[in-house]
């Protein structure tokens, strides 16, 4: 079983920046890809970004894309999103996903594990 523990939620002030980790449990982090996904209230969940099993493809919803930067760390088993310039749209639980593929996906249904999810909350 694999665990995906979410980290570096908050308030912030529209324009500022916060930076989001999750943590995997399990020895197989570096042969899949990652994910994140976001819900709002009242909102289906939604594709944020993607990464593939190295590092070496990146994919990005376009409301964040030149806003928003995902990474992994294979040998810490974690992965990141870097996210600048936050809109008040952008207030969400973010979730993030491990894939059953090494490619990453904008669809919900290529992840099979998910973490609890960590709120972000952006004022205007």
């Amino acid at each position: 079983q694999v665990q995906l523990v979410e980290s570096g939620g908050g308030l912030v002030q529209a324009g500022g920046s916060l930076r989001l980790s999750c943590a995997a449990s399990g020895r197989t982090f570096s042969n899949y890809a990652m994910g994140w996904f976001r819900q709002a209230p009242g909102k289906e969940r939604e594709f944020v970004a993607a990464i593939n099993w190295n590092g070496g493809t990146t994919y990005y919803a376009d409301s964040v894309k030149g806003r928003f930067t995902i990474s992994r760390d294979n040998a810490q088993n974690t992965v990141y999103v870097q996210m600048n310039s936050l809109k008040p749209e952008d207030t969400a639980v973010y979730y993030c996903a491990r894939s059953r593929f090494t490619g990453g996906s904008s669809q919900p249904n290529a992840y099979v594990y998910w973490g609890q999810g960590t709120q972000v909350t952006v004022s205007s």
